[in-house]
């Protein structure tokens, strides 16, 4: 069975794991995201850390490529420093996904019933 709601009014939010968001930038560079653990009430949540987020952009040929990804930190200056670290490392990981997607794409074994559905039906 599947843990997907069948309605949306049976979507429930989960109040055991609740975040307040804190946005942070440098107008130039990118930004980080803090997400404060609270309670229900609001209050911050002081038995669970912390989680720090940082989002940037290069430019590629075809135009600009988000990247985004966690950043091990404590405090806001430990993201800010750890900021560069984490955005390569993210960036990393989508060429890596990029270039195996790539191989398991040239791995592929054409059948004929491909070749027309690519086509539109018509065998080049």
């Amino acid at each position: 069975m599947s843990d997907q709601p069948e309605k949306i009014s049976d979507v429930k939010m989960d109040t055991a794991n609740l975040y307040r968001e804190e946005a942070y930038t440098d107008l130039k560079t990118g930004g980080i995201r803090k997400l404060v653990p609270i309670k229900l009430d609001g209050s911050e949540d002081e038995s669970r850390p912390a989680v720090f987020s940082g989002h940037t952009q290069v430019m590629s040929p075809h135009g600009p490529v988000p990247i985004q990804g966690v950043i091990e930190a404590n405090t806001l200056e430990e993201a800010v420093l750890g900021f560069p670290l984490a955005m390569e490392s993210a960036m990393n990981q989508m060429v890596e996904e990029a270039q195996r997607m790539q191989r398991e794409q040239a791995n592929r074994i054409v059948t004929p019933g491909d070749l027309k559905k690519d086509n539109g039906g018509i065998i080049v």
